[in-house]
């Protein structure tokens, strides 16, 4: 069996930045706006660092990332998420190389050759497999930079807005949400050349969910916020954008607000039913999907659970929004006393249809570590040792 590698948990690394600052817990906790007991808890690994919120708030208190905090380990035995991670570099290099004020020295390939290409990533981005796409990206869109002043401008600059978006959410989902705000920002200059306003709305939501996951929700709120206000139609991206609009809301605590946006949402899916507009597949399912992870995030597992009965994950393309679905049920049920059985059923279901993100999520780690040593106490849990095995969790 391979060795584990040792790797410091969240909460060892809460715990170093505090004592470097030389601050108490108390002190500590109090500028982050959460318990001192659950802040000790936190560091002490007896409750377990999965909510997304909380790591923001203890973040900004210690003035870093809710990426320094995390540092997901890439599981050696992971050979695809290996190579995903490795592949970040020349996908951060081809976003920089992709300046639209800059003329591209490549020479352009035939649009409909890109094309194929783009939709390849596209698929590989909703099947989860971070690997196969952040493999193409590069090429793609440097091909597409190279094809912007040519006679078919119009068409590039649309697929070279949903490219970079597609390199955002991979590097997002990566565990790089400082890469994926660069994305998001080419996607913006794209759209902008273009003049679609509906692509604006698109590259919004990118800038959003870049900024959601930096944990500056107010930056979040702002832009997906105003986006809403600026379109007309296009119904499946204004719920999206609502969506984001939620979720930026309750990491600012602003509850009546959030559980607004998800209405407003829910008004609209109800009118639209599925729909696979721009790969957003908003819908009723997706806005389930939503407000389950807001819900378990917020501090409530019981509605979040409650909401996870009624949702029918096999509505959505297998992988891509179906891991969210399993993975924030399972912190949900692993919230729940008496429910880690069910818990431990669902992140195995969330890493059989998406491996390469749950092996790079932190809080799919976190719920796993947490819900292992429950398990050593009760004497049970040879599947969840196999998983914890797998995302280096001793």
């Amino acid at each position: 069996m391979t060795r584990l590698v040792a790797d410091p948990t969240i909460g060892q690394r809460i715990q170093a930045r505090r004592v470097l600052r030389g601050w108490s817990i108390r002190y500590a906790a109090s500028r982050a706006g959460v318990s001192h007991a659950t802040w000790s808890r936190i560091e002490r690994g007896l409750q377990a660092a999965d909510n997304r919120f909380t790591l923001a708030e203890i973040a900004a208190a210690l003035e870093c990332s809710p990426v320094d905090l995390v540092g997901v380990p890439v599981p050696a035995a992971d050979r695809a998420l290996v190579a995903a991670h490795a592949a970040v570099h020349g996908v951060r290099q081809a976003l920089v190389d992709v300046d639209l004020s800059e003329v591209s020295p490549r020479e352009p390939r035939p649009l409909p050759e890109v094309a194929r290409t783009l939709e390849l990533v596209d698929s590989l981005r909703q099947a989860c497999d971070y690997a196969g796409a952040s493999r193409l990206l590069p090429g793609l869109l440097r091909d597409l930079h190279a094809g912007v002043p040519g006679r078919d401008r119009a068409a590039v600059l649309r697929a070279l807005c949903q490219a970079a978006f597609i390199a955002s959410s991979v590097l997002r989902n990566l565990g790089h949400p400082a890469e994926a705000w660069l994305g998001a920002e080419r996607c913006r200059d794209a759209a902008e050349a273009a003049g679609d306003p509906v692509l604006l709305g698109y590259a919004a939501y990118a800038r959003a969910s870049a900024a959601n996951a930096c944990g500056a929700f107010e930056r979040g709120l702002a832009l997906a916020s105003r986006a809403v206000d600026a379109l007309s139609g296009a119904p499946e991206l204004v719920g999206s954008l609502q969506l984001n609009c939620a979720l930026s809301a309750r990491g600012m605590r602003r509850l009546d607000d959030s559980r607004g946006w998800l209405a407003e949402a829910a008004g609209l899916a109800a009118r639209t039913g599925e729909t696979e507009t721009l790969t957003l597949f908003f819908g009723p399912t997706n806005v389930a999907f939503w407000r389950i992870g807001i819900e378990v995030d917020g501090g409530d597992p019981g509605r979040a659970a409650e909401i996870a009965r009624s949702a029918n994950p096999a509505l959505l393309p297998l992988g891509f929004r179906q891991v969210f679905f399993y993975a924030d049920t399972a912190r949900a049920l692993a919230g729940l006393r008496g429910r880690d059985a069910e818990a431990i059923r669902f992140l195995l279901a969330a890493e059989r249809v998406a491996p390469q993100h749950v092996h790079t999520s932190p809080v799919v780690r976190e719920t796993s570590r947490a819900l292992l040593e429950r398990s050593r106490r009760q004497a049970g849990g040879v599947a969840l040792r196999g998983l914890c095995h797998r995302l280096q969790v001793g």
